[in-house]
């Protein structure tokens, strides 16, 4: 398959144009309104800080569904302790900066570029880019972010510095989601630690069905520390 070059128009090829390896097209930007096309169309930006922007449709798609959400029994005693307290929305630039910046086992940084930092930051400030954080007396130790549209939300990366930060603000957030009616979260790509969640593989046609149908669902747009509790 080719890699289409995108140009001004506001417009994607369609999923099942992308290569094997799930690369769609390059270049175009990181506006607001082209990174929701993107995402209503089940595409998402992943690149380099040295490379064009890089559109992906990967297939399979590796989702979770909140109703087949796993927990371990040592999670369920961590969140019982209450030793986190988790928000959403109140520390949006410094939970995807955490994202950005804290290191990574056998990775020298992320994809998270500065322009990408950017992009999802502006995202927030139209209500529909949000952040969860797992704080410890009031300061921030860990969280993720992602982008909610329809019951879809999109998860885009996370990060901890205490062990099981990032796993209770996790937690926290699909028991929300599922709450609140959300059909899917999409984790994008395979990764061993979502997949002890119960997070699995389905193919793109199945994934890009169920987006129609939650785009179909008003979405959440605003402070989630309001909306979704």
């Amino acid at each position: 398959m080719p890699v289409f070059k995108l140009t001004n128009e506001l417009v994607f090829p369609h999923p099942d144009l992308a290569a094997e390896e799930g690369i769609l097209a390059v270049g175009g930007d990181l506006s607001p309104d082209r990174l929701l096309l993107a995402y209503t169309s089940g595409i998402f930006p992943w690149f380099n800080d040295d490379e064009p922007i890089i559109w992906w449709s990967p297939d399979p798609r590796f989702v979770l569904f909140p109703d087949k959400f796993k927990i371990s029994d040592s999670l369920k005693k961590e969140i019982r302790r209450k030793k986190f307290e988790v928000t959403y929305d109140r520390d949006f630039e410094k939970i995807i900066k955490g994202c950005r910046y804290s290191p990574r086992k056998k990775q020298k940084g992320t994809w998270i570029t500065g322009d990408m930092e950017e992009a999802y930051c502006r995202l927030h400030k139209l209500g529909f880019a949000h952040s969860v954080e797992a704080r410890i007396d009031g300061e921030v130790v860990g969280g993720l972010y992602g982008v909610s549209l329809g019951r879809c939300f999109m998860g885009e990366s996370m990060f901890t510095t205490v062990s099981n930060a990032s796993k209770v603000a996790f937690a926290t957030l699909v028991s929300d989601l599922k709450k609140n009616g959300f059909m899917i979260i999409d984790s994008q790509v395979h990764t061993d630690h979502l997949a002890t969640f119960g997070a699995e593989e389905i193919k793109r046609s199945e994934y890009l069905k169920i987006l129609d149908e939650a785009l179909d669902y008003e979405t959440l747009r605003g402070d989630w520390e309001e909306l979704l509790k």
